[in-house]
């Protein structure tokens, strides 16, 4: 099977698969796990499962860890705190389909930060992409009622979404800044260290605030599925399969988050597909379509994705 053509995009396919299965189940989890706890856990998990194969690359570029500690700092961050934190509040108060939906938006958000960071020019085309993509987020806020606009009648699940969304933007912006010689394993391991480190006072007020894990046997396996699953044999699954494929023919694949997220909460959690959210999907693709137009195709954005 490995030699089979078809082979790498099972890969990508499946790693897009367990990813959708993170909304899913951080939303079934609101009344057992609180945010921090889920975070926490998941990073933690991951680190224990990464440190064995992590552990020659970390040991063989510790110098160059060392010297690029700043920069990983704030990658861990904004891939652990400043996204999953919020990602799991927001999912406590919002459906995952609204969340899946809304995060569809990071490529907007890329163009959008690179503009205002480094300069990049926009296209009217791109613009206009833009302006369409944030007209389908408007729809999904407001469930199709834009008078609620008016009266600041939004979810606030979702504008938590839209906030971890923004931080995992800027992470896949703040990229470029990585040593290009450092180890993807031993990258992903630093991001789990710092971000578990990271965690733990917030995660110790979360506990004495009086919100606690309840460890049934359903949640330790739902917490054992988003660690291992959803973060460690995604990310390697999606990084093997980009390396034998290109990113260019690997990106498309994220947009299956928008079919099996809401598949799956429908067959599993009972969400409700409405027609605000068909209107709002088809406005964010549309945009995203016109914002890739005008992209030099040699130089892709590389991008590490862990939803």
């Amino acid at each position: 099977m490995r030699r089979s053509p078809y082979f790498p995009y099972l890969l990508l396919a499946v790693a897009v698969l367990f990813w959708a299965g993170n909304w899913v189940f951080a939303r079934a989890l609101r009344f057992d796990v609180p945010p921090v706890a889920l975070a926490f856990w998941r990073w933690l998990i991951a680190l224990v499962i990464l440190t064995p194969f992590a552990y020659r690359h970390v040991r063989r570029q510790w110098d160059l860890i060392r010297g690029s500690w700043r920069v990983l700092c704030l990658l861990a961050l904004l891939a652990s705190v400043f996204q999953h934190i919020p990602v799991y509040i927001g999912l406590s108060q919002t459906t995952a389909t609204n969340g899946a939906l809304l995060n569809s938006i990071t490529p907007v958000l890329i163009l959008v930060l690179s503009r205002l960071l480094f300069g990049e020019r926009l296209s009217i085309v791109q613009i206009l992409g833009v302006s369409i993509s944030l007209l389908g987020v408007g729809v999904i806020l407001t469930a199709g009622d834009f008078a609620a606009l008016a009266t600041l009648q939004l979810n606030r699940g979702d504008l938590w979404v839209l906030l971890a969304t923004l931080a995992w933007a800027v992470y896949t912006v703040c990229l470029r800044w990585r040593p290009a010689e450092l180890n993807l394993l031993a990258m992903l391991w630093m991001i789990a260290a710092i971000g578990v480190c990271a965690m733990v006072p917030i995660y110790a007020w979360e506990i004495a605030s009086g919100r606690t894990l309840n460890p049934t046997t359903e949640v330790l396996g739902a917490l054992l599925y988003i660690g291992a699953l959803s973060t460690v044999v995604s990310y390697v699954f999606w990084n093997r399969a980009v390396q034998q494929i290109g990113p260019n023919r690997a990106g498309p694949f994220m947009y299956l988050m928008l079919v099996y997220t809401p598949l799956l909460a429908i067959i599993f959690i009972g969400e409700r597909l409405h027609l605000y959210h068909l209107v709002g999907c088809v406005l964010i693709l549309g945009g995203i379509y016109l914002t890739s137009r005008g992209r030099p195709a040699s130089a892709p954005v590389e991008e590490a994705p862990d939803l």
